[in-house]
């Protein structure tokens, strides 16, 4: 009887303190949750979060730029970004570094309607293109330009605040800079128009990873980091392989989301994402940084090691 009753208390004991808690890690999106973030929710539905030892909260940010700066002060563990963003990171000093990659593909492009006589940048001479933001946007649409023979000073710049799509269709603008590709693309779809996409990759700007993870650069949940990179990649070849189930799980989850537009959205960026989240693609981050520097975007050119880093 004795014995039975030692052997209960050790079961209990075991069950107590030999358990390990699960790592908590709280992930803060670019945006509101849309499809662009499907390896995270597929991740989360097939239980590699939880496979791992991993408790993640993914939340979703009242202001998109405020996720790079709560994973700096330490109220959140890893937060979406640009890898554009992190060249400017180190120019503000934040103690941030890319730990992985999501959508490893530029989405940005130039939209324009197909009554419009615009087919590549050259045919922007004398047009209006809207923007929205002004740090950069006029940047790239200048180097598309340089590419084609022109400068930024052979159009006319407006404003349209990101209603990108209404600007094109009321005429207000001859074509947008700004617009993704598997987004506005898909929006003017919807509206029975195939635009002209000029994709900026296309007219001399250096390829580049869309959306990151970044993480504080002391890397104190290097372990759970790696593990959390893991079970993306995993919720991304189970996306890749069951595009369609794992659509209808999305869309009956986040009701207010099953439109299709949101479906068509879905599908179309299912190839971009990173085959390797872990992976870090050495020479496209310094190139770009080097473009940025060129540029007078960034006030220098950082050392790779100092704003990313690949996991091991």
């Amino acid at each position: 009887m004795f014995k039975k009753i030692l052997f209960s208390i050790l079961i209990i004991f075991l069950g107590v303190f030999g358990a390990k808690a699960n790592d908590k890690l709280t992930v803060v999106l670019d945006w509101y949750l849309n499809p662009d973030h499907a390896p995270l929710i597929v991740a989360e539905q097939i239980g590699s979060f939880e496979k791992r030892g991993l408790d993640v909260e993914i939340v979703t940010p009242s202001d998109p730029n405020i996720g790079p700066r709560l994973v700096a002060s330490d109220k959140a563990d890893i937060a979406l970004s640009y890898q554009q963003q992190l060249y400017i990171f180190q120019d503000e000093e934040l103690p941030l570094t890319r730990i992985g990659t999501l959508i490893e593909t530029p989405l940005n492009t130039v939209l324009a309607l197909p009554d419009s006589g615009i087919k590549t940048p050259a045919d922007l001479k004398g047009k209006k293109v809207g923007f929205s933001v002004s740090s950069i946007e006029p940047v790239i649409l200048g180097t598309m330009l340089e590419n084609q023979g022109l400068t930024i000073k052979d159009v006319e710049l407006v404003n349209v605040n990101f209603n990108l799509v209404s600007g094109l269709m009321s005429k207000q603008v001859d074509a947008v800079i700004g617009g993704y590709r598997n987004v506005e693309g898909n929006e003017l779809r919807e509206q029975g128009i195939e635009p002209v996409i000029m994709k900026v990759e296309d007219y001399g700007i250096p390829p580049y990873d869309e959306l990151i993870f970044v993480a504080k650069n002391d890397l104190k949940k290097h372990d759970a980091y790696k593990k959390f990179l893991e079970a993306v990649h995993e919720g991304q070849q189970y996306l890749k392989a069951h595009p369609q189930e794992t659509w209808d799980n999305f869309a009956k989850k986040y009701k207010e989301l099953d439109t299709d537009l949101n479906k068509k959205i879905w599908m179309e960026t299912v190839p971009l994402f990173s085959e390797n989240p872990l992976h870090l693609d050495k020479e496209k981050y310094i190139s770009y940084g080097a473009y940025l520097y060129k540029k007078g975007i960034v006030k220098k050119e950082y050392p790779l090691d100092s704003f990313a880093t690949e996991l091991k």
